[in-house]
């Protein structure tokens, strides 16, 4: 796949001087509802007008969608405001009702992502098209997968094309809806930089409160733009009230969000900033000598318990390391979250490293 700065042109065509903000409520609910909001983002940094028309939820019983009716309710948004429309897509019919109804925008969502079979159908309907195609990352963290999705849309001949990362499912408890896990979309755009990146900060956060703060780690990492939910009436909205935002704090977010420059070319800041990354070199250098020095300790664990014919895994003594490593942690100002992360990685190769000696 050879992502081009032509893949992009449709980003570039807005000519913006932020970045691009898609945003909308979760769900189309009644034509009431999708015209005022529209009307409340017209004269605003939003460039694409989104609402969910169909709604594929993890059980049944929710709120899936007011279906196909929607559709007309958004040409009339369009036909008002100006705004291009986006909705999110899930197999063939639906594309063949976006595409009939004139949807700008056409999203493959989290759920979706995750099934070939259904991406491949949404491809093969949409071949060669000239519409905007974005693809969410999938809800497990697989990064092969999401660029799959990518894949499938371009080798169908459609040009147009961009991501957005909506964070991905975990077992465990966190402040997220979904965890970010910013460094697999970081390698996304490492290995498509012309691929547009947008964050979705509302299904990331699933909380209101959180998304001024997810949205300006985005553009600190250098995301193409925005896709917030936006709701006139929040507390009652039919689907995801605790992640939208009104439209008036909306625009304040957009005021207080910071822009910041790629880069700077002026000597000084490149001076500093080459002592700094010399310095991170050599903490990384240390960092990997200490832990091949842990890991030759792990060994000599791992021949013991052989010799003695003890388990590998020893959950007591492993919990008293998580618990004091979480302490020490906080007092050197490293969260929680990473120090699990980090410390359950260094277990799992000790782990390999020992079962390896055991079974060998």
């Amino acid at each position: 796949m050879n992502i081009t700065t032509e893949n992009k042109k449709w980003l570039d065509d807005f000519n913006l001087n932020h970045p691009l903000v898609i945003a909308g409520p979760c769900s189309a609910e009644t034509e009431e509802q999708v015209l005022k909001i529209a009307h409340e983002l017209k004269n605003s940094d939003v460039s694409i007008f989104r609402a969910g028309i169909w709604k594929p939820r993890t059980r049944p019983g929710g709120f899936e969608g007011v279906g196909a009716i929607g559709l007309k309710w958004l040409q009339k948004a369009k036909a008002e405001t100006g705004l291009l429309m986006a909705i999110e897509v899930a197999n063939a019919t639906h594309v063949q009702l976006a595409l009939e109804h004139d949807i700008d925008v056409l999203w493959i969502g989290a759920r979706t992502t995750v099934n070939p079979f259904a991406v491949q159908e949404i491809a093969d309907a949409l071949k060669n098209t000239d519409k905007i195609v974005l693809v969410k990352n999938p809800v497990n963290p697989d990064l092969a997968l999401w660029i799959g999705g990518v894949e499938r849309l371009y080798n169908a001949g459609i040009k147009n094309l961009g991501v957005i990362h909506r964070g991905f499912s975990t077992y465990e408890k966190t402040k997220y809806r979904n965890i970010p896990e910013w460094q697999l979309a970081i390698e996304l755009q490492n290995r498509f930089p012309d691929l547009p990146l947008i964050c979705d900060p509302s299904h990331i956060t699933g909380k209101r409160d959180m998304i001024q703060e997810v949205s300006q780690q985005a553009l600190d990492l250098n995301y193409d733009g925005l896709i917030i939910e936006t709701h006139i009436d929040p507390d009652n909205a039919w689907s995801d009230a605790a992640q939208q935002v009104t439209p008036t704090v909306l625009k304040q977010i957009f005021k207080d969000l910071r822009i910041r420059k790629e880069t700077d070319n002026a000597d000084d800041y490149n001076n500093r900033l080459a002592k700094f990354r010399v310095d991170i070199d050599e903490y990384d250098t240390k960092l990997l000598e200490i832990l091949g020095k842990r890991m030759k300790i792990a060994d000599k664990i791992g021949a013991l318990k052989k010799e003695k014919n003890v388990a590998v895994l020893q959950n007591r003594r492993w919990n008293e390391i998580l618990g004091k490593m979480i302490l020490d942690g906080e007092e050197k100002g490293l969260s929680e979250e990473f120090i699990l992360k980090i410390f359950k990685a260094i277990h799992q190769e000790s782990i390999s490293h020992q079962e390896k000696i055991i079974n060998g």
